[in-house]
């Protein structure tokens, strides 16, 4: 869902409201010169120190050092979903005096602005600049006004934008003293991953620096943070700094807490590095029909492909095997069941994976979720399996208008397949294994845009993965998302990636273990799973679907996740040893392709 530049009907409507403001004078092109006496009061304005002194959303904005207008750096800021990318910093002023605001700026939809004027805050703003272009505007500050937030920002949706050499030219105004140190913080409730903090306001503070472990780790406006990717079971240590135009204050105290020791979900028996594949169980395709007993030992989890349901709202799911019309050799009954027990003997996990691309499943009502629950148990006694797979596609899920906040979803859908799983998990105890297997589309196009998004027209199946993972994150075993049959996604560098390369793997999963905001909000920020909960999914064979990646490229993709090596241009946030492994579609596909996937990645992890 890349977006090249502003929906269209909003260039008709931007272009007529510039022009109202410029009549009306809010909206200011150009400006005379400032006095001789003035000075430049913008702090770092050409971002030759990086982003010292700035602050920009959704951790949009980075020092680059090409394209610039002016000596080594430029600030480069992307927009991402509901954020429009704004880089801001607050600047000392003085009352009932005048200012010239500029900067140099280079993309579509680039503006320029000040706030917190007192008077008539002001903005102008470039519909297109192709080459480095300057934006000036004034302003008149008020009579009790001593300070100006002054911002560049893009459009929504847009590609990032370029500033350079800002400046805000005035008489300068009393010296500004630090913030005072921030006193009460405190740790809430840890979990495996993460660790909540709040502290009480500074006085003169403009925004805070939080720091574990001395090395600084975040910077947020408000007195609450959850610090994210953490490792399980391990003590950590906390401080925050206040920061103003004047610097940055003295560390608070500092405060300990220990993450716990995992979920619910836990390893459920499996081996520290796995290989998961589907077996085509209840159909055949051009890949033909494997039995059971004939899956290699490489497989670590299995998961029969599918059950699904009676209609689409029924929650009401049916398995059986190929039908022998379809499949000659396809086994009995008797067989497929002793075959399954005999992968558990040797070690394996046999799951029932709900869904697939043709299975869609929407537990709209209450009476749904309850005849989801009780058939999928069913479906388990009988073949005596591990656990669930849950592999929701198409328009399975998707999120009501209004409900924005992934930490708590309100659609009935993802509510219902919550408090399902929740039930299923409590009737089969710790030992129950519980997969997803969702598309990127679901889970990190998240990082961009949520559900039908501020304005709605956003597709709202987008990042609809995302409430159940977080909801169940303490049941969950393993997340594989299918890094295929998926367009250019944007990671976590505000970068588009796209399938076919390690590249993409890497950046990918490089989210689900870093976490991010989602669409843009760090209000809203997803939290990391544990490395042991993800793996990430490929197809076995050019035949089994779009995005194959060669064996060399997905070695290199594993090597930078667990090793940071042959890691590319991408810069991953972390080394992960305990990733889980990966995923396939298909074991089926995979013998087709000689089983190419899993003797190479059978062989990388040891097995």
């Amino acid at each position: 869902m890349e977006r090249t530049g502003p929906p269209a009907r909003y260039s008709g409507l931007l272009a007529a409201f510039s022009a109202a403001l410029l009549a009306a004078g809010t909206l200011v092109a150009s400006a005379p010169a400032a006095g001789a006496a003035d000075a430049d009061l913008a702090r770092n304005g050409g971002f030759e120190a990086g982003l010292d002194g700035w602050s920009c959303t959704g951790g949009s904005g980075a020092a680059v050092s090409t394209p610039v207008h002016s000596g080594t750096s430029a600030l480069r800021a992307t927009p991402a979903g509901g954020d429009n990318a704004k880089c801001s910093q607050t600047v000392t002023v003085k009352p009932d005096s005048t200012y010239t605001l500029s900067a140099w700026v280079q993309g579509s939809y680039v503006y320029l602005g000040a706030a917190g004027t007192g008077t008539t805050d002001v903005s102008t703003w470039t519909q297109s600049a192709g080459a480095w272009k300057q934006l000036t505007t004034t302003f008149r500050t008020g009579p009790a006004t001593t300070s100006v937030s002054v911002y560049t920002h893009g459009w929504f949706g847009t590609p990032a934008y370029y500033a350079d050499d800002l400046t805000l030219v005035g008489p300068g105004g009393d010296p500004v003293a630090l913030p005072s140190v921030p006193a009460g913080l405190k740790a809430g409730a840890p979990t495996s991953s993460s660790v909540p903090l709040s502290w009480t306001a500074a006085t003169g503070a403009t925004g805070y620096h939080v720091y574990r472990g001395g090395t600084k780790v975040a910077l947020v406006t408000g007195t609450s943070t959850t610090v994210t990717g953490l490792t399980a079971s391990t003590a950590y240590s906390f401080q925050v700094a206040a920061t103003n135009a004047a610097g940055e204050s003295a560390k608070s105290a500092a405060v300990t807490a220990t993450t716990t020791a995992g979920g619910g979900g836990g390893d459920a028996g499996l081996p520290a590095h796995a290989l998961v594949g589907y077996l085509h169980s209840s159909f055949a395709n051009g890949s033909g029909y494997t039995r059971m007993a004939d899956v290699p030992a490489s497989w670590d989890v299995i998961n029969l492909a599918f059950g699904e349901p009676t209609s689409v709202t029924s929650g009401d799911i049916r398995f059986s095997l190929c039908p022998v019309t379809e499949c000659p050799n396809v086994e009995s009954e008797a067989e497929f069941k002793a075959a399954i027990k005999a992968k558990q003997a040797a070690g394996k996990k046999v799951l029932i994976s709900i869904g697939g691309q043709n299975g869609q499943v929407q537990l709209s009502t209450t009476a749904a979720r309850d005849a989801f629950v009780s058939s999928v148990s069913k479906i388990i006694d009988t073949y005596g399996l591990d656990g669930l797979d849950i592999d929701f596609e198409g328009h399975s899920l998707s999120l009501n208008t209004g409900d924005t906040d992934f930490r708590s979803p309100t659609s009935p859908v993802i509510v219902n397949l919550i408090s399902a799983v929740k039930s299923l998990k409590a009737k089969y105890g710790s030992d129950f294994v519980l997969t997803m297997a969702p598309e990127t589309f679901f889970v990190q196009l998240g990082y961009q845009y949520y559900g039908s998004g501020p304005w709605g027209g956003q597709d709202p199946r987008a990042g609809a993965y995302l409430p159940v993972i977080h909801a169940l994150r303490d049941d969950l075993t393993l997340l594989h998302v299918q890094d295929y049959n998926s367009g250019s996604i944007m990671g976590l560098d505000n970068q588009y990636h796209s399938m076919g390369g390690a590249d993409f793997h890497i950046a990918m999963t490089d989210m689900l273990l870093t976490g991010f905001p989602v669409a843009g909000d760090q209000a809203k920020v997803f939290p990391a799973l544990r490395p042991e909960q993800v793996a990430f999914g490929l197809p076995a064979s050019t035949q089994a679907g779009n995005g194959h990646t060669s064996p060399a490229e997905v070695t290199k993709a594993l090597n930078c996740l667990t090793k940071k090596t042959d890691c590319g241009s991408y810069r991953t946030h972390g080394t992960w040893s305990g990733l889980r492994g990966l995923m396939t579609w298909s074991i089926n596909w995979d013998r087709f392709n000689n089983w190419e996937f899993s003797k190479n990645f059978d062989a990388y992890f040891g097995g």
